[in-house]
């Protein structure tokens, strides 16, 4: 079974690296050091790691996902076949960057969130890149974030659209319980009525989509009050700008800005012959 990296490897090399098979002697050996060339939370040294592997070379060092990193640090040291090591360089410094955008911003997110409410959960969305999800997510995690869902397959979660064609709030909550009964019922609504006839037909996880701060925080007072233990989600509309309005108010505060607009952190790949 062809793994994750050789479809990656395939789609950049092609019927071959052209360029490397004319100019590098095909024994010739390397060394590579991936450097940081800025402070952030570092994620993907794993899988770049496991690039170099699948290409034949050896990983002599690599930094621990999830930690931070300064400036100037060597994340990842590798050494093998020249060519093998320029196959795997752009894929490798794609995922590190890419991973550290995301575990970097949402780590930065996760602390000013925590100051006001150290209970607020910060979770991704389903807003990822297709075929990339389980690297966003994971570096969600490493960033100190929730996953929330990978998939339509491991939650319940009625929203808007469920709701339109399902005939209302009330009727889609009652249709999923009586149909499952081991599983929360998590329910999207718009509207202050809305979120209290949820709360009434057994929701347990109630999102706040797009309101306001000061509509988030009324209402989330109301319903915790008539029923302490209902988890709070708030989504919609919420940025790096305005995040901690709301975190006073949630359980969950999650946003689509973790892996669709964050800003991929800078790395660099240096080789040198070995």
């Amino acid at each position: 079974m062809r793994s994750k990296y050789q479809e990656f490897l395939n789609e950049d090399i092609g019927s071959g690296d052209i360029t490397s098979e004319l100019v590098i002697p095909a024994d010739a050996k390397a060394k590579g050091r991936i450097i940081a060339k800025q402070d952030c939370i570092l994620a993907g040294a794993s899988e770049a790691s496991d690039v170099f592997k699948e290409l034949g070379a050896k990983v002599l060092r690599a930094g621990k996902d999830g930690s931070p990193v300064k400036k100037g640090d060597v994340v990842l040291e590798t050494q093998g076949p020249a060519r093998a090591l320029l196959a795997g360089e752009r894929l490798a410094l794609n995922l590190v960057m890419r991973m550290s955008g995301i575990a970097t911003l949402t780590n930065d997110l996760v602390r000013r969130c925590k100051k006001i409410n150290p209970k607020v959960r910060i979770a991704a969305t389903r807003k990822t890149t297709p075929g990339f999800r389980a690297f966003e997510k994971k570096a969600v995690v490493l960033g100190g974030g929730d996953p929330h869902r990978y998939g339509l397959d491991d939650a319940i979660l009625i929203k808007d659209n469920h709701i339109r064609i399902a005939g209302g709030v009330r009727e889609a909550l009652v249709r999923a319980r009586k149909r499952s009964r081991a599983k929360k019922i998590e329910i999207e609504v718009e509207s202050a009525k809305d979120a209290h006839i949820a709360l009434e037909n057994g929701a347990d996880i109630i999102m706040l989509d797009n309101f306001s701060p000061e509509d988030a925080k009324k209402l989330s007072r109301e319903l915790k009050k008539e029923k302490a233990n209902v988890v709070i989600e708030i989504s919609g509309g919420i940025r790096p700008d305005n995040i901690e309005e709301y975190a006073s108010c949630a359980d969950i505060i999650s946003l689509g800005w973790l892996t669709h607009s964050y800003r991929s952190a800078d790395f660099s790949m240096i080789l040198d012959r070995a």
